[in-house]
């Protein structure tokens, strides 16, 4: 167990640092979130072909998965305020850049505009390891799955706050006014991390890893973050296909969709807190990510089988598939910080990054071409299949002769 010295701030201030996290993952989100929702302005814009924009824009979550690691082994090097605020602050110049010289009027080809959605993805995700981090340094073990979980459904928030004003601000004004306010977001979040993300300074006690061992040389790491990228594919097949399969197979109204995804990312994001909160007071995060894989997996094998079925029946297997697909981001990045210790967060954070979005990246294209081949049933059948095998991946827990996964170290109240 290791120890810091007593904080020159109330330890109050750990909210605070949460709304710090927040904020910068809300202006991550944002923009990850609401760029490729302004698809049909992007493709008129830019001159893409739809193929073209579908490159482009997965660009973004490529980016994060690439630099997520390395944000992640830096935070842990120099420490989670100096790395959120590098991230912020060039992911805040990349975007003033792109509003300067990389709107459709300047000529941008396909090529640039990937480079620079690349870099606003390797360079904005650079929050995930160090907010985190921040996250896991300011609160004990009994408040973190809350904390954590608080901290990922800013996603799905900073998320809507995307897609509800960039589209009609592309339509409106142009991508250098979207640009624009994407740099106004990383701006107001670095000048707040500035202002108020500390060190903690207070002497807690915090569950450490044996010194010098990386968390990359531990297989329980390992397998809480492959286990997380398997959860996330029905999340993103869910998110990404909803509507264009209740339009093409089913003939929907596209507000069917909408509720479906509402549903999801609503539900989703009360569902993390929930499952945070109840990890807090004694609930197992690594059952909890198991329980969870299992009831995904069975909710979109409702979906498999209800294809076909009157369209309340697929709404409602659709509808809580995706909600579930999304409750379980506080559990395991909670968990996955937990089993690495605090003064290794970041890397552990960092790895769980690059597998989500890695798999947030390749689901897009094998959806297509598995409904290529066979059928919007072996599509679901897939999002059924990836979070069935996230249940024996995840490792058990760590009973009484070992280190509890969800112990009480110290109160931080």
């Amino acid at each position: 167990m290791a120890t810091v010295s007593a904080p020159r701030v109330g330890t109050r201030h750990r909210w605070v640092v949460l709304g710090i996290g927040v904020a910068a993952q809300a202006s991550f989100s944002a923009m990850f979130s609401g760029l490729p929702v302004t698809g049909v302005e992007l493709r008129a814009g830019y001159g893409l072909s739809t193929g073209a924009l579908g490159f482009v824009v997965g660009c973004l979550g490529l980016g994060v998965a690439a630099g997520d690691l390395v944000w992640g082994l830096l935070t842990d090097r120099f420490g989670d305020r100096r790395i959120l605020l590098t991230g912020l602050l060039s992911t805040a110049a990349l975007m003033a850049g792109m509003a300067v010289g990389a709107a459709p009027a300047d000529g941008t080809g396909t090529a640039t505009l990937a480079a620079c959605l690349f870099a606003a993805g390797a360079l904005g995700g650079s929050v995930n390891g160090s907010s985190g981090r921040a996250v896991m340094t300011w609160f004990a073990d009994d408040r973190r799955g809350l904390a954590m979980s608080i901290r990922q459904t800013a996603i799905p928030a900073g998320g809507a706050v995307g897609v509800a004003l960039l589209p009609p601000l592309a339509a409106a004004s142009g991508f250098r006014a979207v640009y624009a306010v994407l740099t106004g977001f990383f701006l107001l979040s670095a000048a707040a991390t500035a202002r108020w993300l500390h060190e903690p300074d207070r002497e807690r006690t915090t569950p450490q890893r044996r010194a010098g061992r990386s968390p990359l040389g531990d297989p329980d790491v390992w397998r809480v973050a492959l286990a997380s990228g398997l959860l996330t594919v029905p999340q993103f097949a869910v998110l990404a296909f909803t509507a264009v399969f209740l339009h093409d197979a089913r003939h929907a109204d596209a507000a069917v969709a909408a509720a479906v995804v509402l549903t999801a990312q609503i539900g989703g994001g009360a569902a993390r807190i929930w499952t945070g909160r109840r990890s807090d007071r004694g609930a197992d995060r690594r059952t909890a990510i198991r329980v969870i894989g299992l009831l995904t997996a069975l909710a979109m094998a409702a979906a498999t089988a209800t294809t076909h079925a009157p369209l309340p029946l697929t709404v409602a297997a659709l509808a809580t598939a995706g909600l579930l697909a999304n409750a379980w981001h506080g559990v395991a990045y909670t968990e996955i910080a937990v089993t690495a210790g605090a003064d290794r967060a970041g890397t552990a954070l960092g790895l769980e990054g690059t597998t989500v979005f890695g798999a947030a990246f390749i689901t897009p294209l094998v959806v297509p071409a598995l409904l290529g081949a066979t059928s919007w049933t072996a599509v679901w059948a897939f999002a059924a299949a990836a979070p069935l095998l996230a249940v024996p991946l995840t490792p058990a827990a760590v009973r009484a002769s070992g280190r509890a996964p969800s112990s009480r170290a110290g109160s931080g109240r």
